[in-house]
């Protein structure tokens, strides 16, 4: 499986979080699926973090890179077949980070690994 995490499910990830389920942890570490951390994520913490929503040990400009590698987690970054399929995107959730996960997700073929009951919404895979 091709798999996107959402910002969420990377952070409760990295951070040993029980709210992050089994199965999807399981997946996450399962050596036969690929596994990407969207740059929008990256952006969405960065954001978070200087208006004082999220805090990290380090500057998230270091940390949220060297999470993601030191899990096996590729990059995913932020290409313009993605952001022209937002036209096409029903708006039904208003979260602009997570809009352009769901149109990297359709974009690229992959399952998103959400919490979130609104990206359930779309014509996505998610687990």
């Amino acid at each position: 499986m091709r798999l996107l995490l959402d910002t969420c499910i990377f952070l409760w990830y990295i951070e040993g979080n029980t709210r992050l389920s089994e199965s999807v942890r399981n997946e996450i570490q399962d050596p036969g699926n690929e596994v990407f951390l969207s740059s929008v994520s990256v952006w969405e913490c960065i954001v978070k973090y200087q208006i004082g929503k999220l805090s990290f040990p380090e500057p998230p400009a270091t940390y949220l890179p060297a999470r993601r590698r030191r899990h096996g987690i590729s990059s995913l970054p932020l290409d313009e077949s993605s952001v022209a399929h937002l036209i096409r995107l029903p708006a039904l959730h208003r979260d602009p980070f997570d809009r352009m996960l769901i149109c990297q997700a359709i974009e690229h073929q992959l399952t998103i690994a959400t919490a979130d009951r609104m990206i359930r919404s779309y014509p996505v895979r998610t687990i």
